[in-house]
């Protein structure tokens, strides 16, 4: 097989990218990428209209998603590719997960409106309808409001941890969300695992236990991975059985990444395929997915 132009983690405005899914793909197939996959955060609101884009463009569309879960006050992210985007637990968890996180955005936002002209309106205004709203439709205010320079500023700032105003979501444990993903024929991938200066998100021991729930692979090229942290997981992915995935984690103009700026190889692709019982992949005309 020749070599394929993979990016396997992307968001849309249906939740906190700044392009409609079928601008998305448009991005990609202007990037020159083979395929995409659309991993919006806990919704799969997207997928018709990137569908719709995909079928007419030389590109292959994973339709996924990004699932939040927590260990204690630290954030981990489930990527999920080719889910049953029916399944009724899948559907009932992401409901939750979508409305605690709006709850949970909207105290934050009354915090900061007691010391800053900010109004859960002005946050409003940023999202699209229907939008899993989160932290980056804050910053995105924020900058509207003049309250910061850019996303990254106000993520720094205002939104830093340490400010104040930032408060946890509620979300399952990883090893729940996985599980999760399996059970609706998706396979499931840790994003970004070592994106933290305080090291990897969870230990081996808690590993094992994402092993055994389903766990496929985790994604290790990944501009936001730390080095020491990167070799860690390689060797777990050998240790374990996993396969490894590079993405680009694009949002747009929300975020510097680029698209394709780190690749999946074709093998994994075909094993995400291969291994999904969920939801099939998108092949659009002209689209390069073999050799």
């Amino acid at each position: 097989m020749r070599d394929l132009f993979i990016d396997l983690h992307t968001h849309s405005s249906v939740s906190d990218g700044t392009e409609p899914p079928a601008a998305l793909i448009r991005a990609a197939v202007g990037a020159g990428l083979d395929v995409v996959a659309l991993t919006d955060h806990d919704t799969t609101a997207g997928w018709a209209e990137a569908t719709a884009a995909a079928s007419e463009a030389p590109i292959t569309l994973i339709p996924g998603l990004e699932l939040s879960t927590r260990i204690g006050y630290r954030s981990v992210h489930v990527l999920g590719y080719l889910v049953d985007p029916t399944d009724a637990a899948l559907v009932a968890e992401t409901a939750r997960i979508r409305e605690r996180r709006m709850s949970r955005a909207r105290r934050m936002v009354d915090r900061i409106g007691a010391d800053h002209p900010l109004t859960w309106e002005d946050v409003l205004d940023q999202a699209r309808p229907g939008a899993t709203i989160g932290r980056p439709h804050i910053a995105d205010a924020l900058v509207q409001r003049g309250l910061a320079t850019d996303r990254s500023a106000a993520f720094r700032g205002i939104l830093h941890p340490s400010s104040g105003y930032y408060e946890p979501h509620d979300a399952p444990d990883p090893v729940a969300g996985v599980a999760l993903i399996k059970q609706a024929g998706g396979v499931p991938v840790i994003a970004h695992p070592a994106a933290s200066t305080r090291g990897i998100a969870i230990d081996e021991e808690r590993l094992r236990d994402l092993v055994d729930a389903g766990l496929g692979g985790l994604e290790v090229d990944h501009r936001e991975n730390q080095s020491a942290g990167k070799r860690t997981l390689m060797e777990w992915a050998d240790r374990y059985g996993l396969f490894i995935t590079g993405s680009s984690d694009y949002h747009g103009t929300g975020k510097p990444n680029r698209l394709g700026e780190h690749r999946t190889g074709p093998r994994v692709f075909e094993r995400i395929v291969a291994e999904a019982r969920g939801a099939s992949v998108v092949v659009g005309p002209g689209a390069r997915t073999t050799g």
